[in-house]
């Protein structure tokens, strides 16, 4: 549960960051529409990535427990 919550606090703690920087900083609109694109795509590419290590985390015990399944009905 921290680890959650600590996850969920450093990405609004970075996009809020971000934002003020952005605002703040002397750009042209559509330079900031740009860093913007690219912030969501990181943010995206993130959760993604996270979903795809846990999926295969997950994948692999799976395959372990049907492998100890196959075993046990070997050994019968």
């Amino acid at each position: 549960m921290a680890f959650t919550f600590l996850a969920y606090f450093t990405l609004f703690a970075g996009v809020l960051l971000f934002a003020i920087g952005l605002y703040n900083a002397d750009l042209e609109l559509n330079e900031k529409g740009y860093y913007i694109a690219v912030m969501l795509l990181v943010i995206v590419g993130s959760i993604l990535t996270q979903k795809v290590v846990r999926d295969n985390a997950e994948d692999d015990e799976i395959i372990a427990e049907q492998q100890r399944k196959a075993e046990r009905n070997e050994q019968l």
